[in-house]
């Protein structure tokens, strides 16, 4: 299965960063397609949408100054399948894009995400005391997974200070 396309520009106000993409996903060529994902739902009752996108609508995003990309590109049916030299070079091609296109805010879909990238165990969510790459912030988020047990109004609240954050960089 092929990975799917990334959807980036330079001097993005935000970059979403997820694990890698579902089989749905892989399927259709859109991020977060898998119904029992509710990225799109998190990002419209967030306030960081002004309705809410489906996975075919993922390009749009770049509209918003939003952009999407996955620390692994192979899809999966779940992250427990990608090794560890898969999130190795996931980790540095990430970096390079991040240094190159210079994105305001990297919002981690997923703790494990930013533990990979950011090689941290212990860290809170949202916005984290020191980035990975000078000159940007990185956000970490819940997991937008049906699989994540945390309620849906606290992963919805912590996404609701994205928009709060990108008000005072602009």
């Amino acid at each position: 299965m092929e990975p799917i396309k990334d959807h980036l520009k330079e001097n993005l106000d935000l970059l979403f960063v997820g694990f890698n993409p579902s089989i749905r996903s892989g399927e259709t060529g859109h991020h977060f397609a898998n119904p029992n994902n509710r990225f799109w739902k998190i990002l419209h009752e967030s306030g960081l949408t002004p309705r809410r996108y489906s996975a075919a609508e993922d390009y749009k995003l770049l509209d918003l100054g939003y952009g999407m990309t996955n620390i692994v590109s192979r899809p999966t049916k779940a992250a427990d399948e990608i090794t560890k030299e898969e999130y190795k070079e996931g980790r540095e091609e990430l970096i390079k894009k991040v240094i190159e296109l210079k994105p305001k805010v990297i919002c981690f879909v997923g703790k494990g995400v930013y533990q990979e990238y950011s090689h941290k165990k212990k860290l809170p969510w949202g916005v984290q005391e020191e980035s990975v790459v000078p000159g940007t912030i990185d956000f970490a988020a819940p997991s937008s997974s049906g699989l994540v047990r945390m309620k849906m109004d606290e992963i919805i609240q912590i996404y609701a200070e994205i928009p709060k954050l990108l008000k005072t960089l602009r």
